[in-house]
């Protein structure tokens, strides 16, 4: 087990492997991150906060890293978070109950998991991807995942805490790659400080 890389996004900066790669100066600054990336990809508009962040923390990390050296299902992608889809979903609520018609467009992101296929569709990972819904980060869970899926064969683990929910938004991601034989306790110290930033 080796953990290659991270990535954590908010409206603070855009942070790799711990280094600030760029600060942030705009109200909307997931719509920033994507100019400065120079991204051509017409879906990420229509894409909810949770989606976009987490396709656009993929994207910089990928950016870094040869993430396409993995098979089709090689990579597992394993997402988390303590709210659910529950930022859009009172959105959807919102849409039938007060403007009277409900939004397809909103309906399709209440499930969590979407944000999970929307990276399988980009990258073309077919192998297993999950979403939990966890108090809060838990190094320790990841491990514990990571670890079931390289028993079945799994080349690496695109794992992350994504959430967007009563004015906080944040996405920390990490890839964990199935050689190297770093010790589990180092790697779990190292992305609690990582998060924790």
């Amino acid at each position: 087990m080796k953990l290659v890389a991270s990535i954590y996004i908010s409206p603070k900066g855009v942070f790799l492997n711990n280094e600030l790669q760029f600060s942030l100066t705009e109200e909307n600054w997931k719509k920033e991150i994507y100019s400065k990336l120079e991204i051509d990809y017409s879906k990420f508009h229509k894409m909810d906060a949770l989606s976009k962040m987490a396709f656009l923390s993929t994207e910089t990390l990928s950016n870094a890293v040869n993430t396409n050296k993995y098979d089709d299902n090689g990579m597992v992608l394993l997402f988390a978070n303590a709210s659910s889809s529950q930022d859009t979903d009172l959105k959807y609520i919102n849409s039938y109950e007060v403007k009277g018609s409900p939004s397809p467009s909103l309906f399709v992101y209440t499930l969590p998991n979407i944000l999970t296929g929307e990276l399988a569709i980009r990258h073309k990972w077919y192998g297993e991807n999950c979403f939990y819904i966890e108090e809060k980060f838990d190094a320790e869970f990841y491990l514990e995942q990571i670890n079931f899926y390289f028993s079945k064969g799994a080349k690496a683990c695109l794992c992350g805490w994504v959430n967007s929910f009563d004015g906080k938004e944040e996405c920390f991601e990490f890839l964990i790659e199935n050689e190297g034989n770093d010790n589990k306790e180092l790697i779990k110290e190292e992305l609690i400080k990582l998060y924790n930033q």
